[in-house]
């Protein structure tokens, strides 16, 4: 070959990597191997590659390949998901590297269902998840996800292991009070509860905890939102004007604490008739979409009204597992491509490794 590792490295950093949009850069490269006219490269993304990798791999293949003297490129990629910025006077959650809540200012929009399937959809997609079920007063995510009702097991008496379905890592109130039992808690206490379930539980290894937001901006969302390491969040709404009033407010509320706002997913955008095929925009139309605009905001996508999301939740089995070839399941997973590059676009925390300076008088 008539190039060095050097020169290869800097070609490789410079190559756009398609899903970002940008130049790879020499942090992805996690290794490099010359061998004959053979070129072997490593590469570590910072968001899940399963389906994204693919275009990168063939990005960079392409590239490399234009080299003088190189017959063979071979590609490796792995996902190396780091901890992006979070708000001020907040830690990283051990074994977390990103937060991402799920809001929606507003009961009945298809919040929880949104949030179960997006961390469905970012499993599909490779990386490592888990779902905290944030409603106190309401906990659904146990039903949703085929658990019931089973008190997670702890090894020390003082925290809890998560509970496992689907390949998801979960945990919520609802799996420590009986389902009949109403919380009939003042907002400290439900706030507090909180904050036990999302810092004693032993989560392992995530790449992404997706919390499920109660609806409106009170007590729980606050104290998530100021005192929990929240990467980012998204909000679900309905294209109804009542809907997107209250949704309006859960992006006021993450703005004024410093929270980016990921962007805006429509639910029930759209009712297809399974009998005739007749579309109909039962909440109105394009709501989602202006307010995204309105607010400069990302719109990650619309989810139509469908009868079997509703069937295939109720039962335990999510759309994005019970039919992840499907249509549904798709437009799951882009959202979930949508959320990830939009946290890989972030600012990297880099607070948690430089190490704390003591001055000492001597």
């Amino acid at each position: 070959m008539s190039f060095s590792a050097d020169t290869l490295r800097d070609t490789l950093a410079a190559i756009p990597d398609p899903n970002l949009g940008t130049p790879l850069g020499k942090r992805a490269i996690a290794g490099i191997e010359l061998a004959d006219s053979t070129v072997r490269v490593r590469l570590a993304l910072d968001y899940p590659v399963a389906k994204m990798g693919e275009a990168v791999r063939e990005a960079v293949t392409q590239a490399l390949a234009r080299l003088p003297g190189v017959a063979s490129v071979q590609v490796e990629l792995l996902s190396r998901i780091e901890i992006h910025k979070i708000p001020p006077g907040t830690q990283p959650l051990p074994g977390v590297a990103n937060v991402i809540a799920v809001a929606s200012g507003k009961g009945g929009v298809g919040k929880s269902t949104t949030a179960v399937n997006l961390a469905l959809a970012l499993l599909a997609e490779g990386a490592r998840v888990g779902v905290l079920d944030a409603d106190i007063y309401g906990p659904s995510i146990p039903q949703m996800l085929g658990l019931g009702h089973q008190p997670p097991e702890s090894t020390d008496g003082k925290s809890m292991e998560p509970l496992r379905a689907h390949g998801l890592q979960v945990n919520s109130i609802g799996f420590l009070v009986d389902p009949e039992t109403p919380m009939i808690w003042r907002g400290p206490m439900a706030s507090q509860a909180l904050l036990q379930l999302l810092t004693q539980t032993n989560w392992h290894e995530l790449d992404y905890l997706v919390v499920d937001l109660p609806p409106g901006t009170g007590d729980i969302q606050l104290t998530l939102s100021q005192k929990a390491p929240l990467t980012g969040a998204l909000i679900v709404t309905t294209p109804q004007d009542i809907a997107l009033l209250d949704a309006r407010k859960a992006v006021k509320m993450f703005q004024k604490v410093n929270v980016p706002v990921l962007g805006l997913v429509e639910n029930m955008s759209i009712h297809v008739c399974s009998n005739c095929g007749h579309a109909e925009p039962i909440f109105g139309s394009g709501g989602g979409e202006r307010m995204a605009q309105e607010y400069g905001l990302p719109f990650l996508g619309a989810l139509p009204l469908d009868i079997r999301i509703r069937e295939e939740t109720d039962s335990g089995t999510p759309t994005v597992v019970a039919e992840p070839e499907g249509p549904l399941a798709a437009r799951y997973r882009d959202i979930a491509r949508r959320v990830a590059l939009a946290l890989a676009r972030s600012p990297r925390d880099l607070s948690h490794k430089f190490p704390t300076v003591v001055v000492q008088n001597r």
